[in-house]
């Protein structure tokens, strides 16, 4: 019997947990954590997930997509939050695209019940990874309740343990010319639940990612199943407008209720529920090489990333289509679909976090920029007209499945082309549609 291990009973572990019990491993998964199945997970937990099409390409080829879909709501669009309470909409792709809510806690919950039903696996729960023994498939545990310690040893291990993955931290990164670096960013973020209306409904379109965009920090907030929102606060931790300076309950109050007046009219109460979440910091992971031996990085213990576009959970999941793939291509060469794999998917790892930290300084930025809006807008109306010669890089990444590598690369293309055009024209707010603009953009590509 071909055996496998996977450390983390998370999102991607639980996926790829069936993925290769699809392919006749018997799969044992260990997590730190107790099962929160058994806890009472709040919507607001942590950052709602946006399911988009590499992911649900993923959980459709084993079957499991349809069991996702039961708790994801479609978002067609971001609905902007100007000071005044005005909305602004734009849609994030062509009609009927849409992106998917789901919360982390409830998709989790999902997942794990997956890789029991559909993958047979076991899971193990209390169990942190001390230790891991690359080149011969063995993991050292230690069980965080008992103190009893433990090793499992099988054919494969997979590390599926998150940003700060244990089998990274204890083995791979002692390996020699293994390279490591993660970057914290400026800002952090607190969640707020925003609870539904007394008879359950919303208190804003379910159907969007809304925004308040402030230049230097921003507020969004995305629909739970229950008729609430989870809402996050992303700002600088230190500075002028910044989480230092909201310690008292005056203080909060007082910020939303200046800064966010159409929040504050929905949710008074923000500065009794300010405490309700922790303070989190955000950070990007890059490493190299994700395989050693007999063992894999995959999800987030290879390529951590800030979740500014929505992309983290969907290139965990990924990794597994492309995984997948190169199993149908190399059988049971382990080697080969190693090599590939970390060959394939490093720049594709690190084309995400580019497109990660970028749409950090759109959504933060530039949403409420006009020039911006209008370049989108550009965008949009040239791509309708030649589908073939221009596809939106939201859209690239989002409704797509080219790689994140490429995707960057053209983005930045695009944008470049699209700036010297504006430029071109003085009254580029009037013109923005005519035949002059299109010729002068067909002549750039």
């Amino acid at each position: 019997m071909k055996t496998a291990t996977i450390v983390g009973a998370g999102l991607v572990g639980s996926l790829w947990a069936v993925y290769l019990s699809k392919a006749g491993y018997k799969v044992k998964i260990f997590e730190r954590r107790p099962d929160i199945r058994k806890a009472e997970i709040s919507a607001g937990k942590s950052i709602n997930l946006a399911l988009s099409t590499r992911g649900w390409k993923a959980l459709d080829a084993v079957g499991v997509g349809d069991e996702i879909r039961k708790i994801a709501i479609p978002m067609t669009g971001r609905i902007m939050h100007d000071m005044e309470g005005n909305l602004t909409y734009q849609p994030y792709g062509k009609e009927g695209q849409a992106i998917y809510s789901v919360s982390r806690g409830g998709v989790n919950a999902k997942m794990m019940d997956i890789a029991e039903e559909y993958g047979n696996a076991k899971i193990f729960y209390n169990e942190k990874c001390i230790d891991t023994d690359l080149e011969n498939g063995i993991v050292y545990l230690e069980n965080t309740e008992t103190g009893k310690k433990s090793e499992v040893q099988s054919d494969l291990v997979f590390a599926a343990d998150g940003a700060f993955s244990a089998v990274r931290y204890n083995a791979m990164q002692k390996l020699d010319r293994f390279d490591y670096s993660q970057k914290y960013i400026e800002d952090g973020y607190r969640e707020i639940l925003l609870p539904a209306n007394e008879d359950g409904s919303y208190k804003l379109d379910k159907n969007a990612l809304h925004i308040w965009p402030r230049g230097r920090f921003m507020l969004i907030a995305l629909a739970n199943e229950d008729g609430s929102f989870t809402c996050t606060l992303f700002m600088p931790f230190k500075g002028e407008k910044s989480f230092e300076t909201l310690t008292s309950k005056e203080a909060v109050d007082n910020f939303f209720k200046t800064t966010f007046p159409d929040f504050y009219n929905m949710m008074p109460n923000i500065a009794d529920a300010w405490e309700d979440h922790p303070l989190s910091s955000l950070a990007i992971v890059r490493c190299y090489p994700w395989t050693h031996g007999k063992t894999a990085l995959m999800g987030d213990a290879a390529h951590a990333t800030v979740p500014f576009y929505g992309q983290g959970m969907n290139c965990g999941f990924e990794d597994c289509t492309v995984m997948w793939e190169l199993m149908q291509k190399h059988g049971d060469d382990w080697n080969k679909i190693f090599e590939d794999y970390q060959l394939l998917r490093k720049p594709d790892g690190d084309g995400v976090q580019d497109l990660s930290l970028h749409n950090y300084h759109v959504m933060r930025d530039y949403v409420a920029d006009p020039m911006f809006l209008l370049q989108k807008k550009i965008e949009a109306h040239f791509s309708e007209k030649h589908p073939d010669k221009w596809m939106p890089l939201y859209s690239q990444v989002t409704f797509s499945h080219i790689r994140y590598s490429e995707a960057w690369n053209t983005g930045q293309k695009q944008d470049a082309i699209m700036k010297k055009v504006m430029k071109q024209f003085n009254d580029i707010e009037n013109v923005w549609d005519s035949e002059d603009v299109e010729k002068a953009i067909l002549n750039e590509l």
